[in-house]
């Protein structure tokens, strides 16, 4: 599949641009960085990228996943106009988040997604807006995967999160319990079915 190809769109709302989802790129680094500086992300993410050079190996395992075809990792941008009149080509602006389609393998018909917002995005719509995106193309056209049931997983007390999950119809399935190190505190398991 070529990753370049695929985008992915968000309608804006009365209060918040359009969203652009697109395959994440080596020119994303600097500005990863910069929004990795928010503890409140680096609190619900389990990767630290403290210089570009940590943001690049991680945009890099973001393409690998699109090459093995068990990851899709899209960068969430909102879409800007170029003059203020409104006129033209819609262009993309700032990193507002990610969402990410993972664990898929041939011949199983479920998956996991997942997700993050950047700190100046938050409370714009953008993390329910970018996953129903994300959700419809994984029910169909995912490459090479016919998937039926989607999973989400995040903390009990991710608050935030959860709200996201349900915004995005993604239903309380059943609480997971703790399991240190990785995961120190029980956990949440939404799951959303493909409409038939």
């Amino acid at each position: 599949m070529d990753k370049s190809a695929v985008r992915l769109g968000a309608d804006a709302t009365p209060s918040a641009p359009a969203l652009l989802l697109r395959p994440w790129s080596p020119a994303d680094a600097a500005e990863l960085v910069e929004l990795y500086r928010d503890d409140t992300l680096r609190r619900w993410t389990s990767s630290a990228l403290d210089d570009e050079v940590s943001a690049a190996r991680w945009i890099q395992d973001q393409q690998r996943g699109w090459e093995t075809g068990d990851r899709f990792g899209f960068a969430v941008t909102e879409v800007q106009r170029p003059s203020a009149e409104g006129e033209g080509a819609a262009v993309e602006g700032q990193l507002a988040g990610h969402v990410i389609l993972k664990n898929v393998s041939p011949g199983s018909s479920s998956a996991e997604v997942g997700y993050w917002t950047a700190a100046r995005a938050r409370g714009r719509g953008v993390a329910p807006r970018a996953l129903d995106a994300l959700t419809d193309w994984a029910f169909s056209a995912c490459p090479g995967a016919v998937l039926t049931r989607l999973e989400l997983l995040h903390q009990v007390d991710n608050a935030a999160s959860c709200r996201v999950a349900r915004k995005s119809r993604y239903e309380l399935a059943t609480l997971l319990p703790a399991s240190a190190p990785a995961y120190p505190l029980a956990g949440h398991l939404h799951v959303r079915i493909r409409d038939r």
